[in-house]
């Protein structure tokens, strides 16, 4: 997942890191050099559709556009967290 907008320093991170941890998505959110956040998670597809609608919802008036590309999933991963 790619978001733009404004996208850095309004929490944008710590907002998908809560909602991810609720909705049992494990993976990871960062902030790219381009002003974009990426964001990698795992989880059913129910989770997954939760997790983009409510981070939608909560953070609305920062996002301008986003991408969404799914992929199967790895199991990399056992927790969600902010990378830096």
């Amino acid at each position: 997942m790619l978001y733009s907008g404004q996208v850095h320093g309004v929490g944008f991170r710590f907002t998908a890191e809560r909602i991810a941890l609720s909705s049992g998505i494990t993976g990871f959110a960062k902030n790219l050099t381009d002003g974009t956040v990426e964001i990698v998670g795992e989880g059913n597809q129910d989770q997954l559709e939760i997790f983009l609608q409510e981070l939608k919802n909560e953070m609305r008036g920062h996002i301008s556009d986003s991408r969404v590309d799914w992929e199967p999933g790895t199991g990399e991963f056992s927790s969600f967290e902010i990378r830096f």
